[in-house]
């Protein structure tokens, strides 16, 4: 019989942090030769999150990328792609709101009345127009979350988080009975079962300042392992557990680990890969992207 994995164990880091080795160092002066900023979702690897200008959520990262000065933004994320559906689901129900989470491709948001993340999704269905139905995409678990903290009905989207779902309530009591006392903290991206296990459900953005308050000397994160690593620079005192699933010892998003420091310098010297966006779908994208911006303030 295989056993179950156990959780990966992350102690406070040493006074002064990591070292920076010699391809973060190249990186930082191409970042100064260039007028660059690094921006940096939570989940990226932490040689990554180490030589960024800004580590956050998606929200977060948003504002930074609407606020940045510099000539060039380097963004270091994942590209989601949405169901294509849901333009023929709009000409079938004209009147519904759309409401997308930020992690879709241009051409969804292009489609959608409004972009929410985690962390500002609540706040911003309450801000939807009560007379007006709304879908939400493409995340259900985050949509059941939201619904049930605004009292809003919603159609969801039958999609999900292929990482967030690997949690599983067996595999989080396993983790509470390895580290008794240890408060929980999960993302709503997980499957309601496991949500319903956790002490704390809240965007990764709140997790740092949930983290904070703890009088727990050990936290149990329900979210992609990734995350840890900016706990452990801004809550230094902690030591954190990643939430195993029943395959792994902690979860990592394949998507979100297939950037690289390597990848982050070869952007520097090189310029590549370029975003580009058909002028249209760019102009129609903008709009629900600015309406967030709006409504989170």
């Amino acid at each position: 019989m295989i056993p179950y994995p156990t959780a990966t164990v992350f102690p406070p880091l040493p006074a002064g942090g990591l070292p920076l080795s010699d391809l973060q160092r190249e990186v930082l002066a191409l970042k100064q030769e260039k007028d660059a900023i690094i921006l940096a979702h939570n989940y990226q690897c932490e040689d990554i999150q180490g030589i960024a200008d800004f580590v956050g959520d998606s929200l977060g990262l948003a504002y930074k990328a609407a606020e940045a000065k510099n000539s060039t933004i380097v963004f270091c994320g994942v590209h989601f792609m949405a169901e294509t559906a849901l333009a023929a689901l709009k000409a079938a129900q004209p009147d519904l709101y759309v409401v997308a989470y930020i992690n879709c491709s241009a051409a969804v948001k292009a489609l959608c009345d409004v972009i929410v993340t985690s962390g500002n999704a609540s706040k911003i269905v309450n801000k939807v127009p009560a007379d007006r139905p709304i879908l939400f995409v493409p995340d259900q678990n985050l949509g059941q979350w939201v619904a049930k903290k605004t009292g809003r009905s919603m159609q969801l989207w039958p999609g999900n988080c292929y990482a967030h779902v690997q949690f599983t309530p067996a595999a989080l009591l396993r983790a509470k009975a390895a580290h008794p006392g240890a408060p929980v903290v999960a993302h709503p991206e997980c499957t309601e079962a496991v949500r319903d296990l956790a002490d704390m459900v809240c965007s990764t953005e709140l997790m740092v300042e949930w983290s904070r308050q703890q009088k727990a000397d050990t936290l149990i994160v329900t979210t992609e392992s990734g995350m840890i690593h900016r706990l452990r620079r801004e809550v230094p005192n902690k030591t954190f557990v990643a939430a195993p699933t029943d395959r792994c010892a902690c979860n990592e998003c394949r998507f979100m680990k297939m950037n690289t420091l390597q990848k982050v310098r070869d952007c520097l010297k090189n310029g590549t890969p370029e975003i580009t966006l058909p002028e249209a779908v760019r102009v129609a994208a903008e709009v629900p992207l600015r309406r967030m911006l709006e409504w989170s303030r």
